[in-house]
């Protein structure tokens, strides 16, 4: 696919998958069980609204522990986008990183760039959209969501959906990078961002 121009460029939301946008199912790989959480898409919406590339950054170590292949993933994403667009919202692209520094099928086993709290999967969005890191954001339900933005240099926000609440207590006890923000879900993630930027 061809780079757009500089001048197209605009800031992204990074989004987490599972238990950010969707209903967390502990290593998904059936497409069948997407569960939508409740206001993610009009969270997605609004963004489109204001102009923001929308690009979901997800871990998927189910490939790398031999749960499912890279297919099942795929297959999962597509039908996500597919879910969201039936309710109008937008996501441009959602990458995904299937290794694991110990995973079970030695293909995968490795230490990737792309894995969270690595920012691989931004800079491959990067180099693909032309994405303004000022005003950009990072939202998720895990400590690895939290330090992937703070790798990347964007507010973040952790939501208390999906592992939200055990991980804010983890990022507490074990005195971890802390989010910028906390919200009860993407919706509201999505809204603080957005009166930040107003």
């Amino acid at each position: 696919m061809k780079q757009e121009s500089p001048t197209s460029a605009r800031p992204a939301a990074f989004l987490d998958r599972d238990g950010t946008i969707i209903v967390e199912k502990n290593f998904l790989g059936d497409p069948a069980g997407i569960e939508l959480l409740p206001r993610a898409a009009e969270a997605i919406k609004l963004l489109n609204a204001r102009g923001y590339r929308v690009i979901s950054v997800t871990n998927q170590s189910g490939v790398a522990r031999g749960y499912y292949g890279e297919e099942a993933v795929q297959s999962v994403n597509a039908r996500l986008v597919e879910l969201l667009q039936e309710q109008g919202a937008i996501i441009d692209e959602i990458f995904y990183c299937p290794h694991h520094p110990q995973a079970d099928l030695p293909e995968y086993r490795k230490e990737c760039d792309g894995r969270k709290p690595n920012v691989g999967m931004a800079t491959r969005a990067m180099a693909k959209y032309a994405i303004e890191i000022e005003g950009s954001l990072m939202i998720g339900d895990r400590a690895a969501d939290i330090q992937f933005g703070k790798n990347l240099g964007v507010p973040t926000v952790l939501v208390l959906t999906g592992y939200g609440r055990a991980e804010r207590e983890r990022i507490e006890d074990e005195h971890l990078t802390p989010p910028d923000h906390i919200a009860p879900d993407l919706f509201a993630a999505v809204e603080w961002a957005l009166d930040r930027r107003s």
